[in-house]
């Protein structure tokens, strides 16, 4: 673990949260019409990013049908939707040059200006937090967040890491966690008199993890050496390794019961599946060719998976470990997310 100054988080912090905040308005820019609307959106909705086609698919996760497709930003990676389910909010990647979110109304099926992030390059991870949007900015090697009320950024801490790329916030808004891919390791940020980071190596790759829902381990899936790593969140560092062989690991996630991992791989066809607490194999589930984006419903019945190479999104029982079902979103499925109406 290597603790590092809090002077270049908050150098960062000051010159790009200032400019940040001055372009948060979408400079004008008309959004694009919507396709045609299918079926109303459904009070639960599973929302699917096609990256080829710039657009977010919403899905009604009964029926597996998509009621409507509405177009986005340039390159979308990632989606999450607000706390009460209305709206949706989507990075423009473009490997660390783009520099927007893409806003969805969720209700109306219909695109709404763009939040300009200007010299906040490369927005990739989300988390929505404290009725706030929170991201990860590639370019800028840094985070940071979205207040839509005051329609600004207000808040943006630097990692000094390559490549930030996913992200997770704890629901008391005082940790912070990201990977960083090029230099394979996992950002801790916690909140005391002022932000402190932790920084863990890990592996080349870092990329997909997740919190255990005790928020006690933290799993990591590392591309290049295919390897697991899970951090004790206490103490910030390794516990343990394991020898996954998941080359092209993409994405983790942790069932809301804590009792299994899931992790993808775009260089594999299956979905690789470990018993969190005995830390072994439990399964590999064949699904398609390659494997990215995973999202579990919040009843831990269902995880849907992205299946790029074949434009498609399998449904996987939870109990059973099996494929049940498929359906197509888009061309170039990745990012997922869930939207609950109030």
């Amino acid at each position: 673990m290597r603790v590092m100054s809090h002077s270049f988080t908050f150098a960062v912090a000051v010159l790009v949260c200032a400019a940040a905040t001055v372009v948060a308005i979408a400079c004008g820019r008309s959004a694009a019409p919507a396709t045609r609307s299918a079926a109303p959106t459904p009070r639960d909705a599973l929302l699917v990013l096609a990256k080829r086609d710039r657009t977010l698919a919403i899905v009604d996760p009964a029926s597996l049908a998509v009621v409507a497709r509405v177009p986005v930003e340039e390159d979308p990676h990632e989606v999450v939707a607000t706390d009460d389910g209305r709206s949706a909010y989507v990075t423009s990647y473009g490997r660390g040059k783009l520099h927007a979110l893409a806003v969805v109304d969720l209700v109306a099926q219909a695109p709404l200006p763009p939040v300009e992030l200007g010299p906040l390059l490369g927005p990739h991870g989300l988390a929505m937090k404290g009725g706030k949007v929170w991201f990860t900015v590639e370019g800028a090697k840094a985070v940071g967040s979205f207040d839509p009320k005051r329609n600004a950024v207000d808040r943006v801490l630097g990692t000094g890491q390559d490549r930030t790329h996913m992200i997770f916030v704890s629901d008391d808004l005082r940790r912070i966690v990201t990977t960083n891919v090029t230099s394979g390791t996992l950002s801790i940020f916690d909140l005391r008199d002022a932000w402190e980071q932790a920084v863990v190596p890990v592996g080349r790759g870092a990329e997909g993890f997740d919190v255990s829902p005790d928020g006690k381990e933290i799993w990591v899936a590392s591309a290049e050496p295919g390897t697991l790593s899970i951090v004790d969140a206490q103490r910030k560092t390794v516990a343990q390794t394991i020898e996954a062989r998941i080359v092209g690991a993409n994405r983790l996630k942790i069932t809301p019961d804590g009792a299994l991992v899931l992790v993808s791989s775009l260089r594999g066809g299956g979905v690789v599946v470990y018993d969190a607490k005995a830390r072994t194999l439990r399964k590999r589930v064949e699904v398609c060719r390659s494997t990215s984006g995973i999202l579990i419903e919040p009843s831990g019945e269902r995880a849907f998976v992205a299946c790029p190479a074949d434009d498609e999104v399998v449904v996987i029982d939870l109990r059973a470990l099996e494929a049940r079902g498929r359906f197509a979103a888009g061309h170039e499925p990745d990012g997922m997310a869930w939207a609950s109406r109030r």
